[in-house]
């Protein structure tokens, strides 16, 4: 049954740029109290959905409830309730990390011994306290991922929106990180995250929604969704080459086994029962094809989102990785 009144109520958003529709007629709840993950590709409409959720741009069509508040008719009644995390860090170079706290819990109107305690708590519980009065400009990338998700979380707000919070970052950062996500999860707190690492969301949320060409193609729970691949055995081939009509000389040799392209020359067999791959292999060397490895893949959320969205998870990394190194950031009007 879903929650007379959740933490977020989304019911056809459609937003247009220029003749380009980067959200058309999305709708989904966000439950009190869950980390509910927004996963897709670049262009997606993600970041258009998060401007709207946010306040920084207004929809064309359709409806946004925040804690029950129409945010359409008011977009800034919310704002309060709203810590916002952004993908690349939004704070000032010039201030100490202390400083960037302080001033970002004055914006929220927090007396100075208030803003003072909250900000020397925030930077304990980052491990940050050794940094406290260094230059924000000084901090490694994942020191500054840490200070901008204090900032975020400064005024303690009930929901919380994050943006790709590990990406670019070092493995001990990330993983504490993602410790604090649940942390703040079990405290009561709403999360909606966005990330491109699909492992990162199996780990941490409850639900997530898979969005493509600015639609939602699936809603679910992660354990529901896990629940689907159950009984599957995969197995990746590595191969010298993939031409076209390979898939269909497969499918018409082996019935019972489904065959994808995984790739960079690499094939998915998919079965429903444990997989003998010597007759695969036999008939990809009778097309003159060689077999360089086999891998089982266990399936796991990356899987579910393959199939459902039809993009590749670890290509969508790859191209956030490489994104992230280019200068300049994203205008609001971007729909990745």
């Amino acid at each position: 049954m879903a929650d007379e009144h959740p933490a977020m109520q989304v019911r056809d958003l459609a937003k247009n740029f220029d003749g380009v529709q980067a959200v058309d007629g999305v709708d989904f709840d966000v439950r009190d109290g869950e980390i509910f993950g927004f996963l897709g590709p670049n262009g997606a409409g993600k970041t258009t959905t998060i401007n709207m959720l946010t306040g920084l741009a207004r929809p064309d069509t359709g409806s946004i409830r925040i804690m029950n508040i129409d945010c359409r008719a008011d977009p800034k009644a919310a704002q309060h309730l709203l810590g916002i995390v952004p993908d690349e860090s939004n704070l000032y170079p010039e201030l100490t990390g202390f400083e960037n706290l302080c001033f970002c819990a004055s914006l929220y109107g927090m007396r100075k011994a208030e803003r003072e305690k909250r900000a020397r708590n925030l930077l304990d519980e980052f491990t940050l306290s050794d940094a406290a009065n260094r230059r924000f400009a000084g901090y490694s990338k994942g020191m500054k991922r840490k200070l901008t998700i204090a900032a975020g979380i400064i005024h303690s707000p009930p929901i919380l929106f994050l943006d790709e919070p590990t990406t670019g970052i070092d493995v001990a950062s990330a993983r504490q990180i993602r410790r604090m996500i649940a942390k703040m999860r079990d405290a009561g707190t709403t999360i909606f995250l966005t990330t491109h690492y699909i492992e990162e969301a199996e780990r941490l949320c409850d639900r997530v929604a898979f969005i493509v060409s600015g639609r939602i193609v699936r809603t679910d729970a992660v354990a529901d969704l896990l629940q689907q691949t159950q009984g599957h055995h995969i197995v990746e081939f590595a191969l010298s080459e993939l031409p076209p009509h390979l898939i269909d000389r497969l499918t018409a040799g082996f019935a019972s086994l489904k065959f994808e392209d995984a790739g960079e020359g690499a094939l998915r067999v998919i079965s429903g029962e444990p997989l003998r791959i010597a007759p695969v292999v036999r008939l990809l060397e009778d097309e003159g094809i060689d077999v360089t490895e086999a891998r089982k893949i266990v399936p796991s959320l990356e899987e579910v989102f393959v199939t459902v969205t039809g993009v590749e998870a670890a290509a969508m990394k790859r191209e956030k990785e490489a994104g992230g190194q280019g200068a300049g950031k994203k205008k609001a009007g971007a729909s990745s």
